[in-house]
């Protein structure tokens, strides 16, 4: 693996190791409809970059891969990881660009995300990009259900870190895209590869696509994402918490932390950042899912799909009845 200016290798031994897709991202700065002379910021995202980030902000070492262009965007995403602590392990595709998303507020209380990859670097994902010594000197790998929508190598890749003998602990987030592909699709990828998976996360309705059925309560769901073979599940239930289980084990429910929402978008790779880095310092179940529903809270009182992510020491902000702190 090359660092993100192509040059020598990056160790992620004993690293979380993300792998997958990151944009360029340019948010509008105001809500309304699209005007010439608009203004927009820019930043940059993508589920497996922004689990690597919120992991680095709470101390956990955390590594990134995937494909950028040898262009501006590309430079820009991997300086800026490397500002925020994770070890840049990028490929640089010099034969395609750097995928883009815009962000727009059409009122200020909903908003879009448009996404222009299509033939992008981050698309272009291969198997032969992954050393198997990464995989297997790697702390815990994470993946999410984005990539394998993104193309048939992609689809591979992904494929093949879950199936890889003697490599590290494997979680995987649904992230479910429905511009990307469909249910039927997504279902018969990710059930398969949940049964190769130590952790799994989803969405009240991702799991219900994954199993294949809508009618099960979380508990229920939770139970059976378990029972496609990962040891541990995680729900994700927005404002209403989560639930987790653990294989042999009862469900453990912990509650949302009441906000009011700026942007929610990371706030799902916020929350698993959070519960990886905890499990991965062998903290339990509940211990976790608190940490994790505090950094999805603070996800979502930023806007940005990463910026508001919290360090560790801000966590128990959230729970401090002080306005100041001096």
């Amino acid at each position: 693996m090359s660092d993100g200016n192509g040059g020598e290798t990056v160790d992620v031994t004993g690293a979380v190791l993300t792998v997958g897709e990151t944009m360029a991202l340019f948010g509008a700065d105001r809500a309304g409809a699209t005007s010439r002379g608009d203004s927009y910021r820019l930043s940059f995202g993508g589920a497996e970059s922004n689990v690597a980030t919120g992991l680095a902000r709470l101390g956990t070492r955390a590594a990134w891969l995937g494909r950028l262009g040898d262009d501006d965007f590309g430079r820009m995403i991997a300086r800026e990881l490397r500002a925020e602590g994770v070890l840049d392990a990028s490929i640089v595709d010099p034969g395609a660009a750097t995928g883009t998303m815009m962000k727009h507020r059409r009122t200020n209380h909903r908003q879009s995300v448009h996404y222009y990859r299509a033939n992008s670097a981050g698309s272009r994902l291969d198997p032969r990009d992954i050393p198997p010594a990464a995989l297997s000197s790697a702390r815990h790998l994470h993946l999410t259900g984005i990539t394998p929508a993104l193309s048939a190598t992609a689809r591979a890749t992904v494929e093949s870190i879950a199936a890889a003998p003697d490599r590290a602990g494997l979680s995987i987030d649904v992230n479910y895209r429905a511009n990307l592909w469909s249910a039927t699709d997504a279902r018969e990828c990710l059930a398969p590869l949940f049964a190769h998976a130590d952790l799994v996360f989803a969405g009240l309705d991702e799991a219900h696509l994954v199993l294949g059925r809508d009618d099960l309560p979380a508990d229920d769901a939770v139970r059976a994402l378990v029972d496609l073979g990962a040891g541990e599940a995680v729900i994700k239930l927005g404002a209403a918490g989560a639930v987790a289980l653990v294989a042999g084990g009862d469900p453990v429910h912990s509650p949302a932390i009441a906000i009011d929402v700026v942007d929610s978008v990371g706030a799902g790779d916020a929350f698993v950042a959070g519960y990886l880095a905890e499990r991965l310092a062998g903290l339990t179940v509940e211990q976790s899912l608190v940490t994790a529903n505090a950094c999805g809270a603070f996800a979502c009182l930023s806007a940005g799909d990463w910026e508001g992510y919290p360090t560790r020491s801000e966590l128990r902000l959230l729970a401090d009845t002080e306005a100041v702190t001096r």
